[in-house]
């Protein structure tokens, strides 16, 4: 009996101790998890902070080296494009040379063919105030043809004097202040009403006016004269081309100064003083109206040819609705507008901006 009991306590102790072999070790794994959790846990976030550290470090130098690629780029296009400009004024330099020398040999040929400005000539001479001086009766503005005179060449107070003795609605264009007539502007100024007479390179020159623009000009020297010009006159509208044969014969020139002008507000008359004129070409291109004179008064100053050229202005504004005449301030060209104020009433003497 002693030895079953002793046999059975044996036994149970057994199983207690396995219950609690069990017990242990199922705590001790449960210990242990815990931890390998966290270290997966610690393990995969910084997987992710490492990634994340590549690829930010791989965009930043990424980003440098595309910004140092385009930089390099871009002062390539700079330097292809200024190589591109130079070789253009190179072009245009030999261009102006080529038709500079084939202008002069159709003028040669031309020549018999085409009447110049007479101030393409260079001729100095210039007016004195008619000696009878008459009040002009204002001019009603009817539906007559119109015809517009303007006086090239203005720059002294005895012209304005001379010009205004008429009592005539002309329109004076005043050449731009220099040494010889220093108070051209300041003379212009207190006019309502007027347009510059700028000089331009001609063909052949007998002497140059100061700041004359030339075909060699750069779009800026340009501009900056045109700039200067608005500054001396700043009520200035219209310009006409004092000489110019050379000038307005160049179309890269003419389309520089077109460009000036309209940057300014300024209207372009042609004077024609080259056939070879590229103003309507350039105009056109523009998309503005090309408006040249009809014919010069005083190529010769005798009065019987003024006289004549005064009918075939008042001819050419009864065909075509109006007339542009210019003349120059001579005493003989004054005196015989002053005379023929019987056949202007033919027309209606205006400005030109009553034309264009």
């Amino acid at each position: 009996m002693k030895y079953l009991f002793s046999l059975g306590y044996s036994f149970t102790n057994k199983i207690e101790v396995r219950l609690m072999t069990k017990r242990k070790k199922s705590a001790k794994s449960k210990e242990s998890k815990a931890p390998k959790i966290l270290n997966y846990i610690i393990w995969g976030l910084s997987v992710v902070a490492l990634m994340l550290g590549v690829l930010l470090g791989g965009y930043y130098l990424g980003y440098n080296k595309a910004k140092s690629e385009l930089q390099q780029v871009q002062s390539l296009e700079k330097q292809k494009r200024l190589a591109l400009i130079k070789k253009l004024e190179n072009v245009v330099k030999t261009e102006n040379k080529t038709v500079s020398k084939r202008l002069r040999e159709v003028l040669k040929k031309d020549a018999p063919r085409y009447i110049s400005a007479s101030h393409e000539i260079e001729d100095e001479s210039l007016a004195n105030p008619p000696k009878i001086i008459k009040t002009y009766k204002k001019v009603i503005h009817t539906k007559k043809p119109k015809l517009a005179i303007i006086i090239d060449d203005v720059s002294t107070a005895s012209q304005i004097r001379a010009i205004k003795s008429l009592r005539m609605p002309v329109t004076m264009s005043f050449l731009p202040p220099s040494k010889a007539r220093p108070n051209s502007a300041k003379l212009a100024a207190k006019e309502k009403f007027y347009m510059v007479h700028l000089p331009m390179e001609a063909m052949h020159f007998n002497k140059e006016e100061p700041f004359t623009l030339r075909v060699s000009d750069s779009q800026h020297e340009i501009l900056e004269r045109i700039k200067k010009i608005k500054q001396l006159f700043p009520k200035v509208k219209y310009i006409n081309n004092h000489t110019g044969s050379k000038f307005t014969s160049d179309e890269i020139a003419m389309n520089r100064l077109i460009y000036a002008f309209n940057k300014y507000h300024i209207k372009f008359i042609d004077s024609r003083t080259t056939a070879q004129t590229k103003a309507p070409k350039v105009l056109k291109n523009f998309g503005l109206k090309y408006v040249p004179r009809d014919l010069f008064l005083d190529h010769h100053m005798d009065k019987a040819y003024v006289r004549e050229q005064i009918k075939k202005a008042i001819a050419i504004a009864k065909r075509k609705g109006y007339a542009i005449a210019i003349c120059h301030p001579h005493k003989n060209t004054l005196q015989v507008l002053y005379e023929s104020k019987n056949l202007l009433r033919d027309v209606d003497l205006v400005q030109v901006d009553k034309i264009y």
